[in-house]
């Protein structure tokens, strides 16, 4: 199997035009609004979505230049492997945010703590489960003396392409 290929199935609206200064993480997307429209032959698949409060989008890094295995990520200053990362740029640029569902009308999904660019294709939708998602956390890695940063952090360009 050499290559795989995706279609969407809806797109992501949010009021981030470009990559540079959008939130790097849901995290510190609090209360940004945004939409995801589901494509009409997936709406029927959106049947009891409306039940949960929050959900993992998956989607796709279409703005972000493919990366190398090794990259400066947003809140350190040391080159890390991409998969110690959660760099946009990677070998298969696919995202994930855990978004607050505010509700849903027809196909439109209205969403809370974006952290996603306007017109961003949406690859598939699942329910967030706490029992299923949740773990103990031990460690994480180099982002312990970093994470603090988050808050403060945006994308500053350097993953897009150009």
């Amino acid at each position: 199997m050499n290559e795989i290929s995706y279609k969407p199935i809806g797109t992501v609206h949010s009021s981030f035009k470009e990559p540079e200064g959008t939130p790097i993480q849901p995290a510190a997307a609090k209360g940004i609004n945004g939409t995801v429209e589901v494509f009409p032959e997936y709406a029927e698949g959106l049947k009891d979505v409306e039940g949960f409060s929050h959900i993992i989008l998956i989607f796709y890094f279409h703005l972000s230049r493919r990366a190398p295995l090794k990259v400066k990520p947003y809140m350190d200053n040391e080159v890390r492997g991409v998969f110690a990362t959660r760099s946009p740029s990677r070998p298969n640029p696919i995202g994930i945010s855990v978004v607050r569902l505010i509700g849903i009308e027809n196909n439109i999904l209205h969403i809370q703590d974006v952290d996603i660019v306007d017109g961003t294709p949406l690859l598939d939708i699942k329910p967030h489960v706490p029992e299923f998602d949740l773990r103990e956390v031990v460690r994480v890695g180099w982002l312990e003396k970093n994470v603090h940063k988050l808050s403060a952090s945006r994308d500053d360009g350097r993953f897009t392409k150009g």
